[in-house]
């Protein structure tokens, strides 16, 4: 999936007005204008689109885990240089307090079955023998259904 495809979606499941984006921005450690948030929710055809980086999604994930978790003591995350679905998938899992139940459910929501060993292999390390990749089908499923519990 494409980051600005994320972003458009996390905005839409939260109801995020262009002012909470910019402080769940900063909050991980990023200024931006309403322009550029403006930019990055346009479609690809658009103009005035502004392509949104790995790092830029990351700290905004970022941004999005202090904004619904609390800030945490200590130094900030630093952000991902290079964003795979993987780990889009559980900064979202972190930011919305899910238990591994509760990815099901949400999954099951958009008509996707997936079992509690299958879902464990995404949140592996990528160098760990059962570790398994995350497709955007799957990261997009698991959008859908957010917006079904958060939205519908």
């Amino acid at each position: 999936m494409k980051n600005n495809d994320v972003l458009r979606r996390i905005r839409y499941i939260l109801d995020l007005s262009d002012k909470k984006m910019i402080k769940i921005f900063s909050l991980g450690d990023m200024t931006v204008s309403r322009e550029l948030v403006s930019g990055y929710l346009k479609k690809d055809d658009d103009d005035d689109f502004q392509n949104l980086k790995d790092v830029e999604l990351a700290m905004f994930l970022n941004g999005l885990i202090s904004d619904m978790r609390g800030e945490k003591e200590g130094d900030k995350p630093v952000p991902e240089k290079k964003l795979t679905s993987n780990i889009v998938f559980r900064k979202l899992n972190i930011a919305f307090s899910l238990k591994a139940e509760d990815v099901i459910e949400v999954l099951e929501l958009a008509d996707f079955k997936i079992g509690k060993h299958e879902l464990s292999a995404f949140f592996r390390k990528p160098t760990h023998k059962n570790y398994r990749e995350c497709k955007s089908q799957i990261l997009r499923n698991y959008l859908n259904g957010l917006q079904k519990k958060f939205r519908e």
